[in-house]
């Protein structure tokens, strides 16, 4: 298990899960068109990378982290998240991406860990 930093405060910083998840999508599919036989592919590797990116920020947190690709084709995709937990400490963001052939939603849930 990763170190924490201790003496930080724990507090899930969405800002900060946010732009780590963009960089995460953009790596991955920023500049391709949505390909079916790849789409498995891309969505592993957008969680494995959001995931290390989090977890190297070395806060104490457990994460789980989901990633939605979708094509577009005028169908609608709805998604809702509901959890029971600390707010004070816990925290959870959305990112929606797009291109022009695609859709990407990736969740992030942070929960934190007892110390």
């Amino acid at each position: 298990m990763e170190e924490y930093n201790s003496g930080d405060e724990v507090v899930f910083s969405a800002d900060e899960a946010s732009s780590s998840v963009k960089e995460c999508i953009e790596g991955v599919i920023g500049g391709t068109d949505y390909n079916q036989s790849k789409v498995n592919q891309w969505t592993a590797s957008i969680v494995e990378h959001a995931l290390t990116h989090l977890v190297k920020q070395g806060r104490p947190f457990k994460y789980i982290v989901n990633c939605t690709i979708m094509q577009k084709s005028g169908a609608g995709l709805h998604t809702a998240n509901s959890c029971y937990w600390d707010t004070a400490t816990d925290g959870s963001c959305t990112v929606r991406w797009e291109n022009r052939t695609m859709y990407c939603v990736v969740s992030v849930f942070a929960v934190a860990v007892a110390l």
